[in-house]
């Protein structure tokens, strides 16, 4: 059973919710400048517009598992798109603070929901040989989005209400999406638990391009006999080992957070700029070298996954991220950074300093800004929300013609070149790690290891585990690198590499060159 042009096909369109995902985790770190100033938002309003878009992400990733297994993978990826497209339309026309909310949230729901839907999808549609480089398509997408959200913000920072036009954007596209998918096949598994076996075999000899997919579908029908009776609570039962199996999707979702790639990331040129970068070496970084880095990292763990086998990568990752952080952190060790408190409750005079006929950018602090806001960051579905309301404190302070609206700052000292590009060599070497390790092939192997029956509620309970982690760590991130120092903080993330490298090694099976249902029988023992 070969890959044809259509499987390819259909998981290319499939894996465009990557896309969308990315472009929207990216894109508020740009679009809060010029909002915070429009409408005037306190530094708390901002973390509640950035915050809504992760906690309907989470509401998504609690409820959305029983949708995908109820109504189907298809239909899923075809709400959430249009949800994404209803969610940024109501942006457009309004300048509400409520709206915001309210269309953030909507946005989140969709992101989350078309995540889970999309890894599923194109696990079960893809032959078993090339299953790795199809569902890896969506994280190479997810990337792609990221990069293109960094050039939006670029590109419209000093357009009259260019956030607007970031938000725009995705529409169309979102739109075509929901469209093609109306014409695809559904998932052949998804039509065998529903009884359908025949519309099952002839979406397989169209995907296989072949005139006979019996044997294929008879191995579906008989790993799936008994896998539709699953109910939510067996995931937590011994019945096919899927305590276990839940407990190694948990904990592997666990590690892709607290290995520090969302908060290392989102200060990235904060860091930089700590360690002697001047502001346009910062941004230029922070704005596209991060995303295109992610991006070629990212293409051959798509391509070479099949061959080389998710684990391996996974041990590659974890190993070369543990090297780079430690070197991050001695690093900083010796340089001292400094981090203040950036974010604190503003005076009403202090507002005075931010109306929309005070926002006026130069090139050099357009530069800036965007040095210390577009380094947001996935992944792992990484939306930073005090972080990024923090650094959009401490920019409006810049535009304020440099002076403080909140009392703080970050100092540093004259840094020796070595260390200046050490600290750049390690930071780009660990975003390299974490796209060809943890960054895609997590979610791969959270695709293959739960039964057909019940892999909508497994994904969705891991990836309700994956935003709630995600929202504890963006909460306490800067409280802890006050307490303890950032170069404390990257020997922690060190800690937590080696123990990820360590579980993958005794506890995540090899996956390659094996049907879903191979894997499922296997882990059933």
């Amino acid at each position: 059973s070969g890959c044809g042009t259509f499987t390819f096909l259909s998981s290319a369109i499939a894996a465009v919710s990557g896309l969308l995902m990315g472009y929207e985790l990216g894109l508020i770190s740009g679009a809060l400048l010029q909002m915070s100033s429009i409408l005037i938002l306190s530094c708390k309003e901002q973390e509640v517009i950035v915050s809504s878009l992760l906690f309907g992400a989470l509401f998504a990733s609690l409820t959305g598992g029983f949708l995908i297994d109820q109504f189907g993978r298809r239909l899923a990826i075809i709400i959430a798109s249009s949800l994404l497209v209803v969610g940024s339309a109501i942006l457009l026309p309004y300048e509400s603070y409520e709206i915001l909310i309210v269309g953030r949230i909507a946005i989140g729901i969709s992101i989350s929901l078309s995540s889970i839907a999309t890894c599923v999808y194109i696990a079960e549609i893809a032959p078993q040989h090339r299953r790795g480089l199809l569902v890896s398509l969506n994280e190479l997408m997810i990337v792609i989005g990221i990069l293109f959200a960094y050039i939006s913000n670029y590109a419209f920072a000093s357009v009259s209400h260019g956030w607007k036009y970031m938000f725009g954007l995705v529409i169309p596209l979102g739109a075509l999406q929901a469209i093609a998918m109306y014409f695809l096949p559904p998932s052949p598994r998804f039509l065998v638990m529903k009884n359908d076996d025949e519309a099952a075999r002839k979406v397989l000899e169209r995907l296989r391009e072949t005139s006979d997919a019996t044997k294929e579908l008879t191995v579906i029908k008989s790993s799936l006999k008994d896998e539709h009776q699953y109910s939510f609570l067996d995931l937590f039962s011994s019945k096919n080992n899927m305590r276990a199996r839940v407990l190694v999707g948990l904990t592997l979702v666990f590690f892709v957070q607290t290995t520090g790639q969302p908060n290392i990331l989102f200060y990235a040129s904060t860091v930089l700029k700590s360690v002697g970068f001047q502001s346009n070496e910062a941004a230029s970084l922070a704005s596209t070298g991060v995303g295109v880095v992610k991006v070629v990292s990212t293409v051959p763990a798509t391509f070479f996954v099949d061959q080389v086998g998710s684990k391996t990568f996974l041990c590659i990752g974890s190993s070369v991220m543990a090297v780079s952080l430690v070197t991050m952190g001695l690093v900083n060790r010796n340089i001292h950074v400094n981090f203040t408190r950036v974010c604190r409750s503003q005076s009403p005079e202090d507002f005075f300093l931010q109306r929309p006929g005070n926002f006026t950018v130069t090139n050099g602090s357009l530069k800036d800004l965007f040095a210390s806001m577009a380094s947001a960051e996935r992944l792992s579905f990484d939306v930073q929300s005090p972080d990024v309301a923090r650094t959009g404190e401490l920019n409006r302070t810049a535009l304020a013609g440099g002076k403080s609206t909140t009392g703080s700052h970050m100092e540093s000292e004259e840094v020796p070149v070595v260390l200046k590009w050490l600290s750049l060599a390690s930071l780009l070497v660990y975003v390299a790690a974490f796209s060809i390790g943890l960054g895609p092939m997590s979610w791969l192997v959270l695709s293959e290891i739960f039964p057909g029956g019940i892999r909508g509620r497994a994904m969705a309970l891991t990836s309700s585990m994956n935003w709630g982690i995600n929202l504890l760590i963006s909460l306490t991130f800067l409280t802890v690198t006050e307490l303890i120092g950032l170069s404390w903080v990257c020997f922690i993330y060190t800690i937590m590499s080696l123990a990820s490298l360590a579980f993958v090694i005794m506890f995540i099976p090899e996956t390659k060159g094996c049907s879903l249902e191979q894997i499922s029988m296997e882990l059933a023992k």
